[in-house]
Formats: C-alpha cells, structure tokens, sequence
C-alpha cells in the first residue's frame, strides 16, 4: 500500500538521531484503515515538567467504527531518542478510563505532564520501544466518544500501530514486531485488538497482549457498580453506547437529572466525573431502566469479550479486591478463551483493587511482553 504521509527517511533518522524537533507531516488523502490524515510534532512529558529524550508525533488517523464504517481517530506517537535505527518493538497501548471530553484525550495531556498513566507509558519507552497510544473514537476529534463499545476501540488501537508503521520512522515499519497493552478501558480496547488481529490487521506482527482488569461483560459490570462506588461509569458507558448506536435514544429513559449527569460527563474528565457520579442507581436517574431492554442488552453484548480466541499469547492478570470490575469478570474472560484454545498466562493479584492492578501489574506486564519481543515462552497456565 502506497504511503502518502511520511518525512523522508534520511531526515526522520536525523531527527531521531539528534533528538531535535520532529516534523510535521503533510495531510494524507487515502482512505485505508491505519493511513495517517495529519501528523504534527508534539511533545512527551510523563508528569509536568519532566524531560524525556524522546520524539512524539501527534496524529490522526482513519480507523473503523463499531458499525463498520470510517472513522479518523486522534493519537500520539513515542519513538526514544537513543540512536537505534534497526527495528524495534512497537506496543500500541490504550489508557484506562479518562472522560469524555476532548480535553481528557491522552494527547491533550502529554505536552503537559497531565495524561493519566503516562508515567507507566515512560517505563515502555525507555526499554526502547516505540508506543502508540489511540485517544479512541471520539476523543479529540468530532462526536462523541464511544466509551466502552469494544470493536470500536479494538480498531482504534490496531489502526495506531498501523499509523505509526506508516509514519516513515526508521525501525518502525511493518517488520516491526508489535505488542498491544492496556488496562481498565485499555483492558477492554486491548482485549478487543487481541480478538479482532487475525480478521481486521492481520498483517501486524503482533506477539503477544497485555491485558488487565478487564471489563470483559458490560452488563455484570453494570449491575456490579449500580449504586456504588463506580456508578458513574455506568452511565458514561450508556452515553458512550448511545454515541456509536444513536438508535438506542438514551434520552428517552432519562429523567432530567440523569440527562443534566450525562451532560456534565460530556464536558469534564475522570477525575471529577467518579466523584459526581458515585453512589447513585440507575432508577434514581432514568424514567424505565435501559439495561432492561432487548436492544440495550444486544448492544453491550456486543462487546462483550471471550468469544473468540486470540491468535497471539495473551498475559491476563485482575485484582481479586476489584471494586469496579468484579474478580468473576476476569475469571470468565479466562475460562471462556482457555475453553477456545487461546495461549492465556492468568494472573490474579490478590488482595489489590482496580487501581492497585494497574499499578501493581503494569511491570510483570511489560515484562512479559519482552519474553514475547525476545522469543521466550509465553507461560500458558489454562
């Protein structure tokens, strides 16, 4: 496929070589998934201030959405500046949940030091590898963000990796071998990509999935979290639902209240979103209850994850104290691709919650992805 959008060769590795500013690219004209539409050199700080030697890109790119047609996904681009020109390792990564709002996008943040998680993106990037992170549908680009609609975000992340191949930089291309990592929502989006490889990008050379804390059923999740802690999510997920599936007409089982919290979500990010939206029940903000409707509950099985078995290993791992995706979750998405023949290395960690799994686990993680990148065994434990 002809690459439109690309610095020449000799200059990119100059800009990498000598960690000067990137160059923007030119805007792309094709329409295939994984073509970049605009790049433009942007910069990577994993917490205000903090220098990195590394060179970022920040781009859109056309992608797929869950109704499968076309979309153009925002996302940034991490090379480190350490001289290496030979192939290298990509990991396209998705972020746990951030909001709704633009200014939530993983992109936003990173000139600043502010994009939650990028400190664990850092540690990726200073073994060496290259990392795309998706902003997914919706974030940074017009629309909605379709927040936990699965094959919308699996396309996003598997289109990144296709983008960052596609950006001319030198040891990214399409020998790279690439690694998919995630947790939360990214467990989800990660979950997804890893699913949808061999049908949607097979030609990625993808060695392996770190995946964690994944909502893999979206409806036990729900009734897990209604009137807890982490009921905000759940209608964060119905807004983002209804952005990919407008036909679902949420505001039709809103009552004012639940129509002025899902209108505050659009506008704000994670941080204040799980304040506002904790402790509530769906009954106390909707006139009829969606999760109890027929066409509801095919779209979020839709994106329920396990019914197809990934081609590449995949390192699974939740913590048994989750308080917003319950431990069984994890344990069937295990069972259920175990039962499909997928190489899983399970690890529960126990006695963590949610956030104490990203932290917790996101090294062991990474490290397993370098067993995958060098060849090692996989450690399938099914």
């Amino acid at each position: 496929m002809p690459i439109r959008t690309r610095v020449a060769g000799a200059v990119a590795a100059g800009l990498l070589l000598s960690a000067a500013t990137p160059t923007a690219f030119a805007a792309d004209t094709s329409t295939s998934p994984g073509d970049v539409v605009t790049s433009a050199p942007t910069e990577f700080h994993p917490l205000p201030g903090q220098w990195t030697n590394t060179s970022a890109w920040h781009i859109t790119y056309r992608s797929t959405t869950a109704k499968g047609g076309p979309n153009v996904v925002s996302g940034t681009v991490i090379v480190p500046n350490d001289g290496r020109t030979g192939p290298r390792p990509l990991v396209t990564y998705a972020v746990g949940t951030v909001g709704m709002a633009d200014s939530c996008a993983p992109s936003a943040g990173f000139p600043y030091g502010t994009t939650i998680e990028a400190t664990l993106i850092n540690q990726i990037v200073q073994r060496g590898w290259a990392v795309a992170v998706t902003d997914y549908e919706g974030l940074g680009t017009p629309g909605d963000h379709t927040y936990t609609v699965g094959r919308a975000e699996g396309t996003a992340m598997l289109d990144a990796a296709r983008a960052a191949q596609r950006l001319g930089i030198p040891g990214v291309d399409a020998n790279s071998p690439v690694g998919i990592m995630g947790y939360s929502q990214g467990g989800q989006a990660s979950s997804w990509a890893a699913e949808l490889h061999d049908s949607y990008a097979p030609e990625l050379k993808v060695k392996g999935t770190a995946t964690g804390g994944v909502p893999a059923d979206l409806l036990k999740v729900a009734h897990a979290n209604d009137g807890g802690l982490g009921s905000g999510l759940i209608f964060m997920a119905a807004a983002g639902q209804n952005a990919a599936f407008p036909e679902l007409n949420l505001d039709a089982y809103l009552n004012p209240a639940g129509k002025a919290l899902v209108h505050y979500f659009k506008s704000n990010c994670v941080a204040i979103d799980s304040v506002v939206g904790s402790f509530k029940h769906i009954t106390d903000l909707t006139v009829k209850n969606p999760l109890d409707q027929p066409d509801w509950q095919a779209r979020l099985n839709e994106s329920r994850l396990g019914t197809h078995a990934p081609d590449a290993p995949v390192y699974l791992y939740h913590g048994t104290l989750d308080e917003l995706i319950p431990y069984a979750v994890g344990q069937g998405l295990r069972s259920d691709w175990c039962a499909r023949g997928a190489n899983i290395s399970w690890h529960a960690l126990p006695l963590l919650g949610h956030i104490g799994g990203v932290t917790v686990g996101a090294l062991p993680a990474a490290d397993w992805l370098a067993d995958q990148f060098a060849g090692r065994p996989s450690g399938n434990n099914c």
